[in-house]
C-alpha cells in the first residue's frame, strides 16, 4: 500500500498504519490485512481511541478540523437552522452542494474513520475479546447511522473486501442491520455488567461496561425513532426494547468523546474563522422563550459590546445572496457561538467542550415522543418532556437551579419575530405559536412539536443529529432561506440529502451507478438533493 502518514502513531513494526490514497483499491483493503500479528492490546486500545475521535470527524494531533468543517459546519449545522453563513464566498447555506466540500466529507470518514472501526470490530473478533468487540459494534452503529443520514444509500456492508468495486447498501437494508448489530452488543454487555474494556483508551465512559449498554440502548431508540414513519412496528418493538434495558437517565452518562489538548474540540478553531452566525430561527425561539441557554449558546455581538447596537443577541437569516454577504459587518452585528466553544485566546477553554453524542436530555425527549404515540416509554409524554428540559437545564454548562427549571417549563411564551432595522426585507415572523408548557389539552401534532422543538435546543450545537430530525418531524418549524440556487430544492423547503460524491465516479463508478439506480432512489426522484431518505416518510 501506499502509505504517506501514520496516522495512529503506532511504530513501523506494529504495522497498522493508513494513509491517503488516490487509488480506491487501496483505500478499500482491509486493514488487519496489513496488521502483525501480535499486536500490543495498547495498541488496539490507541486504534479504538483513534476511530472514537474520527467518527466524530474530530483529527487527533495538528492536522485541524477540515474534516469536521466540511461535512457538519458547512452543511448540517446551516441546514439545521442553528447557525447561518455570513462568509462571501460559501454557497451551501442557499442549498448548493459544493462538490469538494461534500467529497471531502465523504473522504474524511471512509479514509480516516472506516478503516479504524473496521479493524478494532474485526481484530477483537478474531482475537476473543468479546467486550472490545462489542464496544466497537456499537461505535460502528454510531458512526455509520451518521453517514447514511447524509447520502441515504451508502458503502456499509461491503467496505474492506479488497474489491475495485465495493456495492452501495440501501439505506432501509443499513438500518435493519443496525438493530442486530446492537444485539448482538448489548448481549455481551449484559453478561459482563460491572466490567470494563480499553480502560486506558476509551475516551467516551473510561471503559465502563455499564455505560456502554445504557449507551446501546440509548442508541437503539434514537434508530428507532427514526424508523417511526416507515416501518412503525419496528420502530416501536426497538424503542420498548431499548427501555427495557436501560438508557441513559442522567447527566453523568451522557456520552461524550472527551478533548484534550493534543485533540481539541473542532470549534475550538473553526469559530476563529468567522464564517458563520446564529441563526434567525435561533433568536426566535430563544428570545421568545426568554430561555437561560442564549448566553451560553452564544456571545454577545460585537457591536452591542462596544455599544453601537441595542441586540445582545443576534440571528442572521439563512440563504443570504452573495451581494448581501459582508462578513465583517454581518459578523460584527450577529451573535458569535457561547464562550466555551472559542479558543482560549478569546476566553474559552484549554481545548473546547467535551464532543457530544447522546445526552440524557435526547433520551428523554425520544422517551416523549414515543409516550405520545402510545408506547411504553417508562412515563408520559407530558413528564418525559418535562423531565428532558430538566436535564438539559441542569447539564454543567447551563447549571440552572431546578427552581428555575420549573419556572421555565411552566412559560407560555410563544417563539418571537424577527426584524433587522437596516434590512426590513429580512424581516419574519414567528414560524410558530407553540409554548414551552406542554400542552396537556392539545392536539398530538402540537405536542410532538413542543417535544421536537425543545430537543432541538437540549443537542445544540449538534447540527448532526438536528438536521437528521428537522427532516423527519419538519420541526422545529424552519424559516424560509432568503435565496435558494438549487433549482430542485426552493428556499422555503429543508434540504433532504447530499447527493452522491464525484469522488465514487472516479474511483467506484459501476457501484455509484449502481446506487443510482435503488428503487429506494428512483421511487421518490432519484439521484438528487431534492429526494427524501428512506425514513423521510412523515405524510
Amino acid at each position: 500500500m501506499k502509505l504517506i502518514k501514520n496516522i495512529l502513531g503506532f511504530s513501523l513494526a506494529a504495522g497498522l498504519f493508513f494513509g491517503c490514497t488516490e487509488n480506491f483499491e487501496e483505500l478499500n483493503t482491509r486493514p488487519d490485512v496489513i496488521l502483525a500479528d501480535n499486536l500490543d492490546l495498547g495498541l488496539l486500545g490507541q486504534a479504538f481511541a483513534n476511530a472514537q475521535w474520527r467518527t466524530m470527524y474530530g483529527v487527533p494531533g495538528t492536522a485541524g478540523p477540515g474534516g469536521f468543517q466540511l461535512a457538519q459546519s458547512l452543511f448540517a449545522d446551516i441546514y439545521s437552522q442553528y447557525f447561518a453563513n455570513t462568509a462571501t464566498n460559501f454557497d451551501s447555506d442557499r442549498h448548493t452542494q459544493v462538490g469538494g466540500w461534500s467529497n471531502g466529507a465523504w473522504n474524511t470518514f471512509y479514509q480516516q474513520a472506516a478503516p479504524v472501526i473496521d479493524f478494532v470490530e474485526k481484530f477483537t473478533a478474531a482475537n476473543n475479546l468479546p467486550l472490545e468487540n462489542a464496544f466497537a459494534k456499537v461505535l460502528k452503529v454510531y458512526a455509520y447511522h451518521r453517514i447514511t443520514d447524509y447520502w441515504g444509500p451508502i458503502i456499509y456492508s461491503n467496505f474492506g473486501n479488497g474489491e475495485t468495486t465495493v456495492a452501495y447498501d440501501t439505506q432501509e437494508a443499513i438500518y435493519k442491520s443496525f438493530f442486530p448489530e446492537l444485539d448482538a452488543a448489548v448481549a455481551v454487555l449484559k453478561a459482563n455488567a460491572g466490567g470494563t474494556a480499553f480502560v486506558a483508551h476509551d475516551q467516551i465512559y473510561g471503559g465502563n461496561v455499564n455505560q456502554w449498554l445504557q449507551f446501546a440502548n440509548s442508541l437503539r431508540l434514537r434508530l428507532a425513532m427514526r424508523v417511526k414513519y416507515v416501518e412503525p412496528a419496528l420502530a416501536r418493538a426497538e424503542a420498548e426494547k431499548a427501555i427495557s434495558d436501560g438508557v441513559i437517565l442522567t447527566n453523568d452518562n451522557s456520552a461524550s468523546v472527551q478533548t484534550t489538548t493534543n485533540s481539541r474540540h473542532p470549534y475550538w478553531t473553526i469559530t476563529n474563522w468567522g464564517e458563520f452566525r446564529m441563526s434567525a430561527l435561533m433568536e426566535s425561539v430563544l428570545k421568545g422563550y426568554d430561555d437561560p441557554r442564549m448566553g451560553v449558546y452564544f456571545s454577545p455581538t460585537q457591536d452591542f459590546v462596544s455599544g453601537d447596537s441595542p441586540n445582545q443577541y443576534k440571528g442572521v437569516r439563512n440563504g443570504l445572496p452573495r451581494a448581501d454577504l459582508d462578513q465583517g459587518a454581518l459578523n460584527r452585528a450577529h451573535s458569535d457561538m457561547g464562550i466555551r466553544w472559542l479558543n482560549a485566546g478569546r476566553g474559552g477553554l484549554p481545548f473546547g467542550p467535551r464532543f457530544r453524542m447522546i445526552s440524557a436530555a435526547e433520551v428523554f425527549f425520544l422517551r416523549a415522543e414515543g409516550a405520545l404515540e402510545g408506547w411504553n416509554m417508562g412515563g408520559t409524554a407530558k413528564d418525559l418532556y418535562e423531565k428532558g428540559i430538566e436535564m438539559s437545564m441542569t447539564e454543567e454548562r447551563i447549571g440552572a437551579s431546578i427552581e428555575d427549571v420549573q419556572a421555565y417549563i411552566a412559560r407560555t411564551n410563544t417563539p418571537a419575530p424577527v426584524t433587522y432595522a437596516a434590512r426590513p426585507d429580512w424581516n419574519v415572523p414567528a414560524s410558530s405559536d407553540i409554548p414551552v408548557a406542554f400542552l396537556t389539552a392539545g392536539d398530538k401534532e402540537k405536542q410532538l412539536e413542543q417535544i421536537i422543538t425543545q430537543k432541538w435546543l437540549a443537542i445544540y450545537p449538534d447540527g448532526w443529529e438536528a438536521w437528521t430530525e428537522l427532516r423527519r418531524t419538519k420541526y422545529p418549524k424552519h424559516f424560509p432561506r432568503v435565496a435558494s440556487d438549487n433549482v430542485d430544492v426552493p428556499r422555503d423547503r429543508v434540504m433532504p440529502r447530499l447527493i452522491f460524491v464525484e469522488g465514487e465516479y472516479n474511483n467506484n463508478r459501476t457501484a455509484v451507478e449502481a446506487a443510482e439506480q435503488l428503487s429506494e432512489l428512483t421511487s421518490r426522484g432519484g439521484n438528487r438533493n431534492s429526494t427524501k431518505l428512506w425514513w423521510d416518510a412523515k405524510p
